[in-house]
C-alpha cells in the first residue's frame, strides 16, 4: 500500500525526491503519512481537496484487501 500511495504522490509533484512515505502498521489499522515539500502540498491536497480525497479512497480500497482501516496525512515540510 505504501508503495502505490508514494507512486501516485512522486508523480503528481515537482520535486519527487523530497516526497517520503511513512508507513504504520497495527493489526486492525494502517496509518501512512505523505511528507512533500512546503509549496507542493497544494499538488497533492487538490482544489477543494479532491486529489487527497481520491489518495483516501485508494488506501482504503487497498485496506479493504487486508481487512484494515486505514488513515491518510499530508505532512509539510518546512524549506530551509
Amino acid at each position: 500500500m505504501k508503495e502505490l500511495i508514494e507512486y501516485i504522490v512522486k508523480n503528481l509533484v515537482d520535486k519527487p525526491e523530497e516526497v517520503e512515505v511513512k508507513e504504520l502498521s497495527g493489526e486492525s489499522s494502517t496509518s501512512i503519512g505523505i511528507s512533500v515539500a512546503e509549496d507542493e502540498a497544494g499538488k497533492v491536497i487538490g482544489k477543494e481537496g479532491r486529489i487527497v480525497n481520491a489518495l483516501r479512497t485508494i488506501a482504503k480500497a487497498a485496506g479493504a484487501k487486508e481487512m484494515k482501516r486505514v488513515s491518510l496525512e499530508i505532512i509539510t515540510k518546512e524549506e530551509r
